[in-house]
């Protein structure tokens, strides 16, 4: 960061003085607190947190120094799960991201699929996998999502972020039900738990960086979606 966009003396010491004020009403929340899932508590966390945030990131810019906190994102938080406690149901719900990294190796992957569907009958003869977006119809269509995860590289593809969220639901959906907009009633207060994978976690650290994500769900969970990295666990209390 150049000097001109450095932050002030003036606005770290702000920045300070608004997470104190937030550690306070924080603190005030808890002791009022009508239930576990008070919803001044959970204003108040993402208060603090919000507050804890930019103060770490001023103070970095500032004078290239971290805080001893892991500080959540507020964005990145849950709300209080208001579901089930004994679900008839669940939904999984699964992003991943990946980049084309070696067009090449994609498209040579694809061409052996199509000549092995060619031998036994079952090509085409439209030569689909003469393009990009052909070949990524021909491997997805004849590879389970997690063994093309654990085989990226095979098929030249560079992984990007990926999510995985479990939502508690009363009944399984009717066949068909929401296959036409399958990501659009979710309700954050029936997700069980959220695990994310992204590279800006480890960007952080070696910057010195604090990952901002909670680990109070598990403190020994190790889930891989892919088989390659380790999952952290957002905290679905709050």
């Amino acid at each position: 960061m150049s000097d001109a966009a450095q932050p002030t003396a003036a606005e770290v010491r702000a920045a300070a003085e608004a997470v104190k004020t937030a550690l306070d009403r924080h603190l005030a929340a808890v002791e009022r607190r009508s239930g576990e899932d008070d919803q001044a508590v959970y204003e108040a966390f993402n208060e603090l947190a919000a507050a804890a945030e930019t103060y770490d990131e001023l103070l970095y810019d500032r004078y290239d120094e971290v805080t001893p906190f892991e500080i959540p994102g507020a964005e990145d938080t849950l709300p209080p799960y208001t579901g089930p406690e004994e679900p008839n149901a669940l939904s999984v719900l699964i992003r991943r991201d990946y980049a084309v990294a070696e067009p090449h190796r994609l498209l040579a992957q694809a061409q052996r699929v199509e000549a092995a569907d060619s031998e036994d009958g079952a090509g085409n003869g439209a030569e689909a996998s003469a393009t990009v977006h052909g070949a990524l119809g021909i491997l997805f269509g004849e590879f389970e999502p997690d063994e093309i995860a654990s085989r990226h590289k095979e098929f030249g593809l560079e992984e990007g972020d990926s999510t995985l969220w479990v939502t508690a639901t009363d009944e399984p959906a009717e066949p068909g039900e929401w296959l036409e907009a399958p990501f659009e009633q979710i309700d954050p207060q029936r997700v069980v738990c959220r695990f994310d994978v992204s590279a800006v976690f480890d960007d952080e650290i070696d910057d010195g960086r604090l990952a901002g994500v909670h680990d109070d769900i598990e403190d020994d969970l190790d889930t891989d979606l892919d088989g390659d990295e380790d999952l952290e666990p957002l905290d679905a209390d709050r």
